[in-house]
């Protein structure tokens, strides 16, 4: 499978994901990372990585759905069949998820569907929830929505706080995001009635949950 990651800041899932392609057993490749923020960190660990990385500014596009065609033209041209959304800060149009649909994924830090959006970890601490995590799921027109691929759950601690609880779910995402991704390119997830069915469950670990030691 040739990925596309799209990414926005310091590029820390991306590092992740990959150090999980260099395996030689792994059924993934990235062909490329592309950022909206000519800033971002992350297009320097892929550069030492030595895959192609480059950034298009969303500020040089007047409407939305004329940066999404750009991005969706340089995805395709790097040969890309398949986008991981890791940090990457931007809401897609209809058209662009609707192009790529069933073939885009993203990591989002909470146990969806609680705690969509931004500020999870305040939020989660402000509910007082005991468990939080992480969440991978295929990418749909509405924010944080989408057939959920994996969970990954972590304690949330009585004296934590937004920082310390981020730490440790980001912890958890580093995991949770490549063995997402080789159960997709793997083939082994299917869409039935827009919930992701897995088939086999990863050896040792439910379908759709891993608690990582934390």
């Amino acid at each position: 499978m040739k990925v596309g990651v799209l990414i926005s800041g310091r590029g820390s899932n991306l590092a992740s994901l990959i150090e999980a392609c260099a395996a030689p057993d792994f059924p993934a490749e990235i062909v490329t990372v592309i950022s909206n923020n000519p800033g971002a960190k992350g297009l320097e660990i892929a550069e030492k990585a030595g895959i192609p990385a480059r950034a298009i500014n969303h500020r040089d596009f007047a409407k939305r759905d004329t940066f999404d065609a750009c991005l969706s033209e340089a995805l395709e041209e790097a040969g890309a069949d398949f986008i991981c959304n890791a940090g990457f800060m931007r809401i897609l149009t209809d058209g662009f998820v609707e192009k790529w649909w069933n073939r885009q994924i993203n990591i989002h830090p909470s146990l969806l569907p609680a705690f969509k959006g931004l500020n999870v970890h305040a939020r989660a601490i402000e509910a007082g929830v005991r468990i939080s995590g992480a969440t991978v799921h295929y990418v749909r027109p509405e924010m944080d929505e989408g057939p959920i691929i994996a969970q990954a759950a972590v304690p949330v601690m009585m004296d934590d706080t937004e920082e310390t609880l981020a730490a440790r779910v980001l912890e958890a995402e580093h995991k949770l995001y490549p063995l997402a991704l080789r159960l997709v390119a793997e083939g082994r997830v299917r869409i039935v009635n827009e919930r992701a069915v897995i088939s086999p469950a990863p050896e040792g670990l439910p379908p759709t949950l891993i608690v990582p030691t934390v």
